[in-house]
């Protein structure tokens, strides 16, 4: 659940702050509400016919095909998470930047009122498939429904609180700060889903196992336990993990950490 939670709240507060960056640039021009509303509008109907688009190719699957899915869905939903971290570590600030710039330059007439459209469905389309592609990452991991919808439910209205707040100027605590954290969750959250495509993978033959049952932890924390299945979805926790499980956790985790870092370290030198 709180997997599920913290995954909209990141996806909701970055659309949020886009959403609230245009109408701040945009303040005092006439019809802007109506044009960013239809924006967050299409852009959920976007994301709306991506889910719709998963759910037909999960049904044509089954047996091993489905095994096959599920990895790819996982596996997808890995390189999605790396993307964003690194993208958001190395671009973060920029985002801010320009978007308030092309706010400027509709309020001066430089651009069309369509822009103010365009940036909205664009960011609320890009969370909003990205969010469906997660969710279903963690749903292909063993999350029940009820608990995902519950964890959505609070992620996505904790992500509006956040970013109404912000907007107008109720909190003050840095956006950085909030990134910050979710990052390190999505990190350890990739990193589990990688391993549990490996499971998968292995499952149908195309990846070695290197060792079953590495360990075995259910006589401190069973898996099947309430903690244990929290823990499984949120950060990848397996009782008895395979070999090739251990490789894909701890290669997933150092490699996104390594590029947050790279990629990060480089943009700020060169700001400089």
């Amino acid at each position: 659940m709180l997997a599920t939670a913290v995954i909209m709240f990141r996806e909701v507060l970055e659309a949020s702050l886009i959403i609230a960056i245009v109408l701040g640039a945009s303040r005092g021009i006439e019809n802007r509400g109506r044009w960013v509303a239809s924006g967050a509008a299409l852009g959920l109907l976007g994301a709306a016919v991506v889910a719709m688009l998963a759910n037909v190719a999960s049904s044509e699957f089954s047996g091993n095909g489905q095994a096959l899915l599920n990895a790819a869905i996982l596996l997808g939903a890995v390189i999605m998470l790396t993307w964003h971290n690194v993208w958001m570590s190395a671009h973060g600030k920029q985002l801010s930047t320009e978007v308030k710039a092309v706010g400027a330059d509709v309020e001066s007439g430089q651009r069309p009122m369509a822009a103010l459209l365009i940036i909205t469905l664009v960011a609320v389309m890009r969370e909003g498939s990205e969010a469906v592609l997660f969710l279903w990452a963690i749903a292909t991991g063993g999350e029940q429904g009820t608990r995902m919808l519950m964890g959505g439910a609070g992620g996505v209205a904790a992500g509006i609180l956040v970013g109404m707040l912000l907007y107008l100027g109720l909190l003050r605590i840095p956006t950085r700060h909030f990134f910050s954290v979710t990052s390190w969750l999505i990190l350890f959250l990739a990193a589990g889903l990688a391993a549990q495509a490996a499971g998968f993978l292995n499952q149908v033959g195309l990846l070695p196992a290197l060792g079953n049952g590495i360990w075995n932890t259910s006589g401190i924390l069973s898996q099947n336990s309430l903690f244990g299945q929290f823990l499984h979805v949120l950060i990848g926790y397996i009782a008895r993990p395979s070999g090739i499980q251990i490789l894909f956790y701890v290669g997933t985790l150092m490699s996104i950490f390594l590029l947050m870092r790279t990629y990060g370290s480089n943009r700020r030198n060169t700001r400089r």
